[in-house]
């Protein structure tokens, strides 16, 4: 086998970047294969185009006779760049997308061939929903599901297929899609934010939730990673001794982009750009072979869709470059993982960033207003937050090599945290002239200065304030960002909904004015709120000690991190704000649950195949050879053998002990997972697979580290750190 990691090097070492030829100005050819508002100018009647508009802005139905148009219109643009197939583009719970293709084509009655696209296949399909998961919110029997046109995202061109973003619903009504979700809690957050934002502005009809990713992602040379087993079918080295050199030397953060590495970049922006995706940074992240792309901010829904569709562009141009992109979020030990740090913003249709200051004590009120209630959310659903970004591979990242800890806490910097505490200190009830005056001018007032000055970064904080948004980061690099998004924006909503309650109360029945009554329900807010606030770095034992007086939750796995979906004021959250059923909700925990068990049980089933088909055959081949040495030595030295071969038995010893253990955890881990597969309950058999299986994960992996540093280099079967993570 090790033939195959050599041959792997020799492959990789062959490779010269690709040439990539630019297409012009980015600006010119920016979304030329997305059918966006100018596309629909040119194909669309005016009254088309305006039942769209209302659709995208306010939600409005669309009538048959329109969706008769807007099909034809975007028919005969597809087409008219090379389209054959159409295809409702998306999202079930598997956390990535899914699309199936139909053609354009069909037979009239006499034989005769056209090509044929109307509203109804515009608005509405009906896909085999049999085979993904839907937590049991439908019987076996129950196959059908309909995918839904979403209007507020535009439709694309992606090879040859024309890709409709539509939502994903069983035949009984509920979401079996992360997107439908996410689109309830968008209209949530509009509705509550816009409510708000009124108190300072009269005109805001709409506010938006902004959303700027971060996606990470290794890249390592095609021939190297398909000659890993475990990385193939987990995405991971589940084995592997650390390289001598990793991270250490800090060489690799921000430097010179690898030439193979900048080529595939280049060629990435040219497709992302075509698809509308306005990506804008790139640059070597802090692990060797590690990078990273962030994109302009944009309306979250769009966000959400434009990194799934990255994703998937990035694997196909990674292919024709000869490289594998990894997107676990561990996908080595000892370095630092990939995640997908989520920038949080709200932005209305006057153009105002709610998350920002501006020049008047007014305009800083309206962001103390949003930036506490945000605090205040995240402090009363932080267990919630948490679930949102739990996962089999996310374990591994959170809490190790400057990644955030599993504890929700919020960094804001130390003068942020002085303005909160000096309005902590405001006078309940009416305010005197002299408190007015010093908190407008000197503490509200004050703000763009301090935040000018406010340098602090906190890269282990899981929900820091950069700025003019929150971000959010312990979001791990193959998360849907739907998922945590869906999240923060149903606990904002609900959030400020309770906060104008309060507000009008104070006002209406107290005969306080406006500002007055906000300072006072502000006050409370960042008094009951301050367990959540923590300028620390999230590693220290000091800290979990710290969390756990402060009753922060710590949940440092998935089945324990997602046990607070189907809690009672989680189901009340989610259905008071419309955006999931207690149905729903309860699928999502099951289907979870479920991918949890089937990752670890993928992993354990690796394990078994490299240790008994790679590690031990080439172990036991090289402590032959030292047996036969040892017997060569005896044969000359005679019964004074030993001194000269004591080195090699001394290996020949250590080689066994370690084949022993090896062996004995291995079929122990077999063992275990044997017991875990027979059970029927869901949330018994994810902790049997936590506490019971996974354990065994890591005694397995020491001893096989163990064993590659004693083995001759020319039998390790397993292509090394060193190789995966420094050949460019």
């Amino acid at each position: 086998m090790s033939g195959l990691r050599f041959n792997a090097i020799l492959e990789s070492q062959k490779r010269t970047p690709l040439p990539i030829e630019e297409k012009g100005r980015r600006s010119e050819f920016f979304a030329t294969n997305v059918f966006n508002e100018d596309k629909m100018l040119q194909y669309l009647t005016k009254d088309a185009l305006e039942s769209v508009r209302g659709a995208i802005d306010s939600g409005s139905k669309i009538e048959r006779k329109i969706a008769d148009q807007v099909a034809e219109a975007m028919k005969g643009w597809a087409i008219s760049k090379g389209a054959t197939h159409y295809t409702h583009w998306f999202q079930p719970l598997t956390g990535t997308t899914a699309e199936k293709h139909d053609a354009f084509f069909d037979l009239l009655p006499d034989g005769k061939a056209l090509e044929k696209f109307g509203g109804g296949q515009l608005v509405q399909q009906e896909p085999d929903a049999s085979s993904f998961p839907h937590g049991g919110i439908r019987n076996t029997f129950e196959a059908r599901g309909y995918t839904a046109w979403d209007p507020t995202s535009p439709a694309f061109l992606y090879g040859t297929t024309l890709c409709i973003p539509t939502i994903f619903v069983a035949y009984t009504g509920e979401a079996l899609d992360n997107k439908a979700p996410l689109l309830r809690a968008l209209n949530a957050i509009d509705d509550a934010a816009t409510a708000v934002a009124k108190y300072f502005d009269k005109n805001v009809s709409k506010v938006n939730a902004t959303l700027g990713w971060e996606q990470e992602y290794f890249l390592i040379d095609k021939s190297l990673a398909m000659s890993r087993p475990d990385i193939v079918m987990t995405g991971r080295t589940l084995v592997g001794q650390t390289a001598a050199k990793g991270q250490q030397l800090d060489d690799h953060y921000f430097g010179v982009i690898p030439s193979r590495v900048l080529s595939f970049m280049r060629h990435l922006e040219v497709e992302c750009t075509l698809l509308g995706i306005p990506v804008k940074t790139r640059h070597n992240e802090v692990a060797p072979n590690q990078f990273e792309l962030a994109p302009i901010f944009e309306e979250a829904n769009l966000a959400v869709d434009h990194n799934l569709l990255l994703m998937d562009v990035m694997e196909k141009v990674a292919e024709k470059h000869h490289l594998k992109v990894l997107f676990h979020e561990k996908p080595f030990a000892g370095i630092n993982g990939s995640g997908k740090h989520n920038n949080w913003s709200l932005a209305t249709n006057t153009g105002v960033n709610l998350l920002s200051p501006g020049s008047t004590p007014m305009k800083n009120l309206q962001f103390l207003t949003f930036f506490v209630n945000t605090i205040k959310a995240v402090d009363t659903y932080e267990e919630l937050l948490r679930s949102s970004i739990a996962s089999a591979s996310n374990d591994h990242r959170l809490g190790a090599n400057e990644a955030p800890p599993a504890i929700i806490s919020i960094f804001i910097g130390k003068q942020l945290s002085s303005v909160l505490d000096e309005l902590e200190g405001v006078s309940q009830g009416k305010l005197s002239p002299e408190e007015k005056t010093e908190l407008k001018l000197n503490v509200v007032g004050k703000i763009p200065e301090i935040m000018l000055d406010n340098t602090d970064r906190n890269r282990t904080s899981p929900f820091a304030f950069t700025g003019n948004k929150f971000e959010m980061r312990g979001v791990g690099s193959k998360t849907n960002c739907a998922k945590p998004m869906t999240v923060l924006n149903t606990i904002v909503a609900k959030q400020l909904m309770a906060f104008k309650t309060e507000v009008d109360v104070l006002v209406d029945k107290k005969n306080l004015k406006k500002d007055e009554a906000i300072f006072n329900v502000l006050r409370e807010y960042i008094k009951t709120s301050k367990r959540i606030r923590f300028d620390g770095d999230g590693y220290s034992l000091d800290w979990e000690k710290e969390a756990a007086k402060r009753k922060l939750s710590n949940n440092k796995n998935t089945p324990d991190a997602i046990q607070v979906l189907t809690s009672k004021e989680s189901l009340e959250l989610f259905k008071s704000m419309g955006v999931m059923s207690e149905v729903e909700v309860k699928a999502r925990q099951e289907v979870e649950l479920e991918a949890y068990i089937m990752h670890v049980q993928i992993e354990g089933r690796v394990f078994n195949e490299l240790i008994y088909s790679y590690v031990i055959p080439s172990v036991v081949e090289y402590q032959n050879r030292l047996i036969n040495n040892v017997r060569g030595l005896k044969e000359i030295y005679g019964a004074s053998f030993k001194k000269q071969a004591n080195s090699q038995l001394i290996i020949i010893e250590a080689i066994s002990g370690h084949i022993a253990i090896l062996k004995e955890k291995t079929d122990a881990m077999v063992e275990e997972r044997k017991k875990a597969n027979i059970m029927t309950d869901t949330h018994k058999k994810a902790y049997a697979y936590c506490e019971k299986v996974k354990p065994y994960f890591e005694e397995i992996r020491y001893h096989c580290d163990k064993l590659e540093r004693l083995v001759d280099d020319q039998l390790w079967p397993l292509t090394k750190y060193r190789e995966l993570l420094f050949v460019k």
